[in-house]
């Protein structure tokens, strides 16, 4: 709350009787008043008058046990004596001009003879419409006027304030001198105090206009990644890249005796990215507003890139070999007690040798050694394919999170933080 007037019209002797103290510069000379003083009640504000340019030697607290019950209700009041309006030192007059704008509440001190200055009413109250609901007059030094002259002075001045646009600023008569009213002016001091600031007030009503602005932006339901999507993501772009034919492959070549080429993963086919992008992000920004989904599609992978990091991850994966020696050991060993049997079998049938009992038993370890290393050479077959799927679907699934999923994760989170802030 800040004491603005005229030189001349109190407002200093005025400041000094409401806060009970002697502190603001009162005398003859005029401007008296040359910087802003303060007065505080309650807690320190410090940091606020560092803002508002008052020195530290200019501030004063009260804060006094003896007078509590007087004071009461004040606590948190900041009252200010501002440098005259009129003031001839440039200086004062910025000082005015710098503090209007920034006080929650604006006490305007005029007096019997310059109540109608134009100085104050075109300089200042004419561009404060506003503000009037934040605005007090007090026509102080009333005890220089006879009884008989008050009522049409006050009609005067509420005259002058109609004219500039105040119709409902309230006005008073006091008395720095005599103490007129001025009981009255601490109970609207406190009901002042009270109420929230002015700053708070502008803050709120900011925050409301901008929430009005910001709902239509906002969906009315949560709006989340949805995993089923960025699995079939992956599956598109594995079967776009070949690597399924290339597991097929694996799971069929190295089952055999004499395994065949491997295929190879082929970069993906561009078609097929691009419609697997532009699913996945029609999916994922479901539901959201026109800019939450351009942010969204803006802030993820390209499908350029999506293609070129997918043909990248696949053919990162090695290939297994073609042979494992022990199982060609195993199988070819078997061939070779087979055969060995047969012929002992036809030597000891034209009377070459004689052991009938030894073909029989090559022969059965020999059908035995070349089916278990079929068995083998078919569940290394099969592990070495799931080993290869498990690879390159992984390393695919990674760049899906890494160029799509993340990123939309990012856009989603703000767009969570703006409806829950729309909602408080």
């Amino acid at each position: 709350m800040a004491l603005f007037g005229g030189t001349g019209s109190g407002k200093s002797s005025l400041f000094n009787a409401l806060t009970e103290l002697d502190f603001a510069d009162v005398g003859a000379r005029r401007p008296t008043t040359s910087r802003a003083a303060a007065c505080t009640w309650g807690d320190d504000a410090g940091a606020l008058l560092d803002f508002l340019g008052v020195s530290t030697e200019r501030r004063i607290r009260r804060d006094s046990l003896l007078d509590a019950s007087d004071q009461d209700g004040l606590s948190g009041l900041v009252l200010l004596d501002v440098p005259d309006y009129d003031s001839v030192t440039t200086e004062h007059s910025l000082q005015v001009d710098r503090l209007v704008p920034l006080a929650d509440i604006l006490v305007w001190v005029v007096d019997p003879q310059k109540y109608a200055d134009a100085a104050l009413h075109e300089g200042y109250l004419r561009g404060l419409g506003a503000r009037e609901e934040d605005m007090l007059v007090l026509v102080n030094q009333i005890d220089t006027l006879p009884e008989s002259g008050h009522e049409a002075l006050l009609a005067d001045v509420h005259s002058l304030l109609v004219q500039d646009g105040l119709s409902s600023v309230q006005v008073l008569p006091v008395s720095a001198v005599r103490g007129d009213n001025l009981a009255q002016v601490r109970t609207l001091l406190r009901q002042r105090v009270a109420r929230e600031s002015n700053a708070a007030r502008t803050a709120s009503a900011e925050l409301d206009a901008i929430a009005l602005r910001l709902r239509p932006t906002a969906a009315e339901h949560s709006v989340d990644l949805d995993p089923a999507a960025a699995q079939e993501t992956t599956t598109a772009l594995l079967r776009a890249s070949g690597a399924q034919a290339v597991e097929d492959s694996v799971r069929s070549s190295l089952a055999r005796v004499l395994p065949r080429a491997l295929a190879r993963p082929e970069p993906p086919a561009r078609s097929a990215v691009v419609a697997a992008h532009a699913q996945w992000v029609n999916r994922t920004s479901e539901g959201l507003p026109r800019p939450w989904a351009s942010s969204l599609e803006e802030d993820v992978m390209t499908s350029e890139r999506l293609a070129a990091q997918t043909a990248e991850a696949v053919s990162s994966v090695p290939l297994p070999r073609h042979r494992e020696p022990l199982i060609d050991l195993l199988w070819w060993g078997g061939v070779g007690l087979v055969l060995a049997g047969l012929g002992w079998l036809v030597a000891v049938l034209v009377g070459v040798v004689g052991g009938l009992i030894v073909p029989p038993v090559l022969i059965a370890l020999g059908v035995v050694a070349a089916v278990v290393a079929m068995l083998r050479r078919r569940v290394r077959a099969n592990r070495e394919a799931d080993h290869y799927g498990e690879q390159v679907r992984g390393r695919v699934a990674a760049v899906v999170e890494r160029g799509l999923c993340l990123p939309a994760s990012k856009v989603l989170d703000k767009h969570r933080l703006l409806q829950s802030a729309l909602s408080r």
